[in-house]
């Protein structure tokens, strides 16, 4: 079976994380990294044992003919390179959020298939071993009829948070779901409703965002809905980002920092009763996962996950037309909270909601604000209450 040539573009946290996962993966070779930084490329570069490194990115393509290039640099270059290096047809995985906009969701989408390669975000919880053994009990009919989902984050300001660890709460909450048919969604900042002042820069790069606090209803196919809840807490908190599934027969629990997911056999949880007891599903590790070698395992699922689909000549389960649908989700959320009406997927206008909404009333895009998500927050909350 074929060998897939992988090479980093970026080698900060994320792109140890995912240069990690390619390295240690039976069916993936670790090709090559790039990254402007030459200090953080040669650090990286010896703690993988990687020897061809790069500051020029179509220079690494055109001597290295990598399969696969990961893209996990800040938000505000993903669009910009993901085109670049799809230029010179090449798979491509990038970090979340994979873009801004749905308007370059949508070229990045049409650039690969123009150029017959395979687009993915690097959503590496959804394919996961946890996840893989709520998608197996799901699959054993060990809840019956799916009904209700429930997902949040890790309790980050709503509109940071949705842009940050959205695409993964959206992902957990499509596994088994089908399609999101329409999005009903109402956004508070400072206890009131939204207004276009609120429309402000994200922390991170990560675009555009608006809301404090972020309750939104989807609405998916087979009569199931889902409630999605994006709510600042005092201090963000991983074991905050959980998601649930309630079936007619049983219930399904996935929690992302403890990387663990449990089946209650009953849909109804009374703390006394012995029938209600949560039983922890073993997790389902990928083929030829070694777990002495300290690589946390999602990310091993996530380049098994990619190496089936270029084997199968399919997308990713986090790539092509799911990762444009849940770009659909999370800027419908926006859209949702700025006209405070339902919006139905997929929607014809493809720019960005919260900026058009801004502009609707005679206002320019957002003044630029810190990007540490600490110094923006200060920021953020002096502004609040200066209103």
């Amino acid at each position: 079976m074929k060998t897939y040539r992988a090479a980093i573009l970026g080698c900060g946290g994320r792109g140890r994380a995912a240069g990690a996962g390619y390295r240690s993966h039976p069916r993936t070779d670790l090709v090559a990294l790039c990254d402007l930084d030459q200090a953080r490329l040669d650090t990286l570069g010896e703690e993988l044992g990687v020897a061809a490194r790069y500051n020029d990115l179509d220079l690494m393509i055109e001597e290295t003919r990598p399969d696969i290039v990961a893209i996990p640099t800040a938000t505000e270059f993903h669009y910009p390179l993901a085109m670049r290096v799809l230029e010179h047809g090449v798979n491509i995985e990038v970090e979340k959020p994979p873009c801004w906009d749905l308007a370059e969701a949508d070229a990045i989408r049409a650039k690969a298939q123009e150029k017959g390669v395979r687009f993915a975000v690097h959503s590496q919880g959804p394919v996961g071993p946890a996840m893989q053994a709520v998608i197996q009990a799901y699959n054993e009919g060990r809840i019956g009829r799916l009904r209700y989902v429930t997902g949040s984050d890790k309790g980050y300001y709503a509109g940071y948070g949705l842009m940050n660890m959205g695409f993964h709460v959206i992902s957990y909450l499509c596994r088994l779901t089908g399609r999101c048919r329409s999005v009903a969604a109402s956004g508070v900042t400072g206890g009131r409703p939204v207004t276009p002042q609120d429309v402000v820069t994200s922390p991170s790069g990560m675009g555009t965002i608006a809301a404090e606090n972020i309750t939104a209803t989807l609405q998916f196919d087979h009569s199931v809905a889902a409630t999605l809840l994006l709510h600042r807490l005092p201090a963000n908190d991983s074991i905050a980002h959980v998601t649930e599934w309630y079936g007619t027969e049983g219930r399904l629990l996935y929690n992302y920092k403890l990387a663990a997911s449990w089946w209650l056999p009953h849909p109804h949880f009374l703390p006394d009763g012995e029938r209600d007891q949560w039983q922890r599903l073993e997790p389902v590790y990928p083929d030829g996962y070694d777990p002495e070698s300290g690589v946390w395992p999602d990310e091993v699922s996530y380049v098994e996950e990619y190496v089936r689909a270029l084997d199968e000549g399919r997308d990713h389960w986090c790539g092509g037309d799911n990762a444009v649908h849940i770009m659909e989700i999370m800027m419908g959320v926006f859209e949702s909270v700025a006209y405070r009406r339902q919006v139905d997927l997929p929607q014809p206008h493809r720019d960005h909601p919260l900026l058009r909404w801004r502009g609707e009333h005679g206002l320019d895009d957002p003044a630029p604000m810190p990007r540490p998500y600490r110094e923006w927050a200060a920021a953020e909350d002096a502004r609040i209450r200066s209103m």
